[in-house]
């Protein structure tokens, strides 16, 4: 089997798993704390987590599974750590001056609304493995790139999912418009970066992956 195939199969039996879970998630929430959690309908994602309109959710191996350890310890751990104050906290009286437990329901809407985050996230989340592309010169999901800039000045990044890229670690998203001007292109390219500033030509000086296996 394919690195390819495996993560697709790996993805379908997760998606049925997370199915389960969260299936029991909402029966937790509608028998438990009906009358006292609020709901938040609003979106729970800010414009520049939001995925382009028809594009996939590309995200590394690895980013994938933060985001599912992340879901997993919410709603097998902390939230009901925090279910259980909240019952505590509600047993002890005059709830509108009790501080666990009004603390309590704004936990549990923090962790409710993340967990509608992940869950959508990861239910459309194309799993792209980089080290596939090893050895290549062109720019694809993954890369790390160095470009010099017209004054000599140079940059390197590397070029993740919207979930997963850090900018203080030299990271960027693939729909930013660095990571745009830079897919596609090959080592000794020049592209185009448009600013608010004005044009920039970025020249491609290195293009390196991940060997596979490698963690």
């Amino acid at each position: 089997m394919t690195a390819c195939a495996a993560w697709a199969d790996y993805g379908r039996r997760w998606r049925a798993a997370a199915g389960r879970v969260c299936t029991q998630y909402a029966t937790q929430v509608s028998k438990a704390f009906t009358k006292d959690v609020d709901t938040d309908d609003a979106d729970d994602e800010l414009p520049e987590t939001r995925v382009p309109a028809g594009a996939k959710n590309y995200m590394t191996p690895a980013g994938y599974a933060r985001l599912r350890a992340e879901l997993m310890h919410l709603i097998d751990e902390e939230r009901p750590r925090v279910v259980e104050t909240v019952a505590w906290a509600a047993s002890n009286g005059d709830r509108s001056e009790n501080g666990d437990y009004l603390y309590g329901k704004k936990r549990l809407r923090e962790i409710d609304r993340r967990i509608r985050f992940l869950t959508k996230r990861l239910e459309r989340a194309e799993v792209v493995d980089p080290s596939v592309h090893h050895g290549k010169d062109q720019v694809f999901f993954g890369a790390t790139v160095t470009y010099a800039r017209a004054d000599g000045s140079e940059e390197t990044v590397t070029i993740l999912g919207i979930d997963e890229a850090d900018s203080t670690r030299g990271q960027i998203s693939w729909i930013s418009p660095v990571a745009q001007a830079l897919l596609k292109a090959r080592e000794g390219d020049e592209v185009r970066l448009v600013t608010p500033a004005g044009v920039q030509t970025l020249e491609i000086l290195e293009v390196r992956y991940p060997a596979p296996g490698a963690s």
